[in-house]
């Protein structure tokens, strides 16, 4: 669901003896997580996705004839492979030497950093392409005669970005080949059914799923293991009752799969060129957290993350220290929007609920859960980061039991917190297993600081897929797949004006 794993082998960290234990329990998803309908228009060649002019003190190479036809042929191919364009049909031909070296740097930029500039990113996508400057490399690579090991150099190095490229090839040869019907709606069908309505069920999953047969009209246990892997693919309940919410799944137009799974790309292009081996991920949309040790899944929890209006943002940073027991400072949106007017109509609420009113000493005043009641629960997971937000225990366990799971104010609540902290303190002498279970138990406020920070960094995958190109797919809850396409729209319509 939300691992990915870089291309090499990584070193340990160092957590594997207490991690034997731990993935025992864990749910470790099978591949890197994603979500729903997403228009990323086609940019007309020679205009660029992304307009990055070379330094003007390097002179631009000059091509052979044949590395100039090369260098089209790869730019077009890839240009469609990597999601940046639907066809070949804009041909780069007939382009002089350095518009078609400015198209090849262009593209080098957009497949590695991705097409937006800064001015597009939303404050709350708070994750940057590192920069990149594609023309040294370029020049070495006309210099060796060596373009197509240059381009296929610029992906970003992932193994879950290339299943996803491949994910998106397969998609498009289903909708090359007609896509899907849609199915009709009615009554729920499930095990046992047969008819015309399981013909169609049995086609439209055997397009996703080469394990189901195409053919038939018994809705039998082979076909009741489709529909609940279809299901798992989609983030439902995997109950094999074909119902509304599988139905409108189904029903998502093959040309919005292909759109989806290319907006995921553009966000794998913002990841940095190395993500660190020892790592805390989480994919807000998929709402799963996976602890890696030397770039191997060893922990997976189900995570709650927060709600459209009060959205979890992307970001990177490190894990510094977990705090036990921790009280609740609630932020003053969440009590001047839920917990005041609580206390107005019913007098006496904070107090009955654990919370202290402080006076902030400017006249104004904040309110503070004790950790015996805290809604962070008995661990605190600190990262510094400008949106004060952290992973966090909760006593609402409850939400852990829905597929739904976008229900915090931007926090993220874990499933199994307890886990992660014994995990993360592996290297840290003072704070074993005992020490920590001793610590809460005691219920008292206490920062343990990590000897060596964790990498932390929080995702927005609605797409994701397998090696096999098997892909799942997510809702948009937060509606950034088309905010983003939109946006992609916007720059390539300003540069084909200024490029006229």
């Amino acid at each position: 669901m939300n691992i990915i794993p870089a291309r090499k082998k990584a070193g340990r960290l160092g957590i594997r003896s207490i991690a034997r234990f731990l993935v025992a329990a864990a749910i470790v998803p099978a591949t890197p997580a994603l979500a729903q309908e997403v228009q990323i228009p086609t940019a007309p060649a020679p205009v660029p996705d992304r307009m990055v002019p070379p330094p003007m003190q390097v002179a631009l190479p000059t091509l052979t004839p044949a590395q100039a036809t090369q260098l089209v042929e790869l730019i077009e191919k890839d240009a469609v492979a990597q999601g940046l364009r639907d066809s070949r049909a804009v041909s780069l031909d007939g382009l002089d030497n350095d518009a078609l070296v400015r198209a090849a740097l262009d593209h080098a930029h957009a497949v590695r950093a991705g097409r937006l500039d800064e001015a597009d990113f939303q404050r709350n996508w708070a994750m940057r392409p590192a920069p990149f400057d594609p023309l040294p490399g370029f020049i070495a690579a006309v210099k060796q005669d060596r373009l197509a090991a240059w381009i296929a150099s610029l992906p970003p190095p992932y193994a879950g970005y290339d299943a996803l490229v491949a994910g998106l090839a397969r998609y498009r040869a289903i909708a090359a080949a007609g896509g899907w019907a849609t199915l009709a709606s009615g009554p729920a069908v499930k095990f046992g059914a047969s008819g015309s309505g399981v013909v169609a069920l049995r086609k439209r999953l055997s397009l996703e799923d080469p394990q189901v047969a195409a053919t038939g009209d018994r809705f039998d246990t082979a076909l009741l293991e489709g529909v609940r892997r279809a299901q798992r693919r989609y983030g439902l309940n995997p109950t094999g009752l074909v119902g509304a919410g599988t139905l409108a799944a189904l029903n998502v137009p093959v040309e919005a799969r292909v759109r989806q799974i290319k907006a995921n790309l553009e966000r794998w292009r913002w990841l940095p060129a190395e993500l660190q081996k020892d790592r805390v991920q989480v994919n807000i949309a998929a709402a799963v957290l996976t602890v890696f040790d030397g770039d191997a899944p060893v922990l997976s929890m189900k995570a709650v993350t927060g709600r459209p209006g009060d959205e979890t943002p992307m970001l990177t940073s490190q894990i510094h220290s977990i705090v036990f027991n921790p009280p609740w400072n609630v932020p003053s949106t969440i009590a001047n929007k839920e917990l005041w007017p609580k206390e107005r109509a019913n007098p006496g609420y904070l107090a009955r609920n654990g919370f202290r009113v402080i006076d902030t000493g400017d006249g104004g005043k904040r309110l503070q859960q004790s950790s015996e009641r805290s809604a962070l629960g008995r661990y605190k997971f600190d990262f510094n980061n400008p949106f004060a937000v952290y992973l966090h225990d909760t006593p609402a366990q409850a939400g852990f039991a829905r597929f739904d799971r976008l229900a915090s104010h931007g926090c993220v609540r874990l499933e199994k917190p307890a886990a992660l902290a014994k995990l993360l303190m592996t290297g840290t002498p003072e704070w074993s297993p005992e020490a920590i279970d001793t610590t809460v138990a005691a219920g008292k406020t206490v920062r343990g600081k990590l000897a060596s920070p964790i990498s932390v960094y929080l995702f927005y995958w609605t797409a994701f897929a397998t090696p096999s190109g098997q892909v799942s797919l997510r809702d948009d809850p937060y509606q950034w797949d088309g905010t983003l396409a939109s946006k992609i729209e916007a720059r390539s319509a300003r540069q084909a004006v200024a490029a006229r």
